[in-house]
């Protein structure tokens, strides 16, 4: 049974615009709801644009939410990444440590990675990263020793574009008899790496975390159940997340179909994804049922687009430990 995950992803300070409109997307060639890796120049250019709109900076990254949100929820857990040697690395690390996670964090003479995620008044968010020091984790750098105190790894899909880093921390922790979870992450970067992920996901994933678009990428189905039942041929549990209609969720011949919690106001997606694996996880770590874990996605992912960026106050993480009580007893279930 898994208990404690450990998550390897880009370490990213997270910068969060709030847009009036969608022009900088047009301007910039970049596609709504994507991910694009940029070079500091242009990643400074595109902030230049945006200048006098409202933003503000929070940690992330986006194995480094799903990670984050499990500590508050009080699963053990630790997180591999790598910052520089300045003070924005400095602050990862010890946010890190604050929130009850065990980090393992090495450090590059570039500087530290950032996400500016571009949010559109609809919510979407666009994100425009400069990796920095992030981009120079490698598989010489993840000590074989960490995974001797976890029982599952869960990979940030952003990685995956370093093939040989994911495949030699893959098989490491798959010698430790570790399960392997990944998300996906986006679908410009499942379509750029497709052939690879299959073969990884085929001989070494057990849990893969995907939305519809994602899902559509990798199994070339265009229908959401029949994605569903291409990936969860290939792996142990599977979960296809739907937008509004919730997630689709298999593991082995059983299936189900989960609903979502709607949100008080829908400010900001970033996020979203990452707190719905947070919470599943988490509830699977507990040995909740299916539906239960779906469930407790739903209500982490249905608090965090309420806010903008990932953090939030003691009174949303005090309404989920409620719900969560209630959803423990199969009270509240979607």
């Amino acid at each position: 049974m898994i208990k404690r995950i450990l998550g390897i992803g880009n370490a990213l300070t997270d910068m969060l615009v709030n847009l009036s409109n969608d022009s900088v997307l047009e301007e910039y060639q970049l596609a709504k709801g994507s991910m694009s890796l940029v070079d500091s120049q242009l990643q400074t250019d595109i902030s230049k644009s945006v200048a006098g709109c409202r933003y503000s900076l929070s940690l992330g990254g986006s194995a480094g939410n799903t990670i984050r949100a499990m500590a508050r929820l009080g699963t053990e857990v630790g997180f591999i990444g790598k910052v520089g040697y300045d003070t924005t690395g400095d602050f990862y690390e010890q946010a890190l440590r604050n929130v009850g996670v065990e980090p393992y964090i090495l450090r590059s003479e570039y500087r530290s990675g950032k996400c500016v995620s571009l949010i559109s008044p609809d919510g979407e968010r666009t994100m425009v990263t400069h990796l920095g020091a992030a981009a120079h984790l490698e598989a010489t750098d993840v000590d074989p020793a960490v995974f001797d105190s976890y029982d599952c790894l869960y990979i940030e899909g952003y990685l995956v574009q370093d093939h040989n880093l994911i495949r030699s921390t893959i098989e490491q922790a798959k010698a430790h008899g570790l399960k392997v979870a990944i998300d996906l992450a986006s679908f410009n970067v499942v379509r750029e790496n497709l052939e690879f992920l299959r073969s990884l996901v085929d001989k070494h994933v057990d849990i893969i975390f995907a939305n519809e678009d994602e899902a559509r990428e990798f199994s070339g189905r265009s229908d959401a159940r029949e994605a569903l039942d291409y990936i969860g041929a290939m792996c142990e549990l599977a979960i296809v997340k739907t937008g509004m209609k919730g997630a689709l969720i298999k593991r082995g011949a059983e299936v189900v179909e989960v609903g979502i919690m709607a949100a008080a106001k829908r400010v900001d997606t970033t996020g979203a994804g990452d707190f719905y694996a947070a919470g599943f996880l988490s509830a699977l770590c507990e040995g909740m049922s299916l539906r239960q874990c779906g469930t407790m996605g739903a209500i982490t992912a249905g608090k965090v687009i309420e806010v903008v960026g990932t953090t939030f106050g003691d009174d949303a993480w005090d309404d989920i430990f409620r719900l969560r009580e209630r959803v423990r007893t199969e009270q509240y279930l979607f």
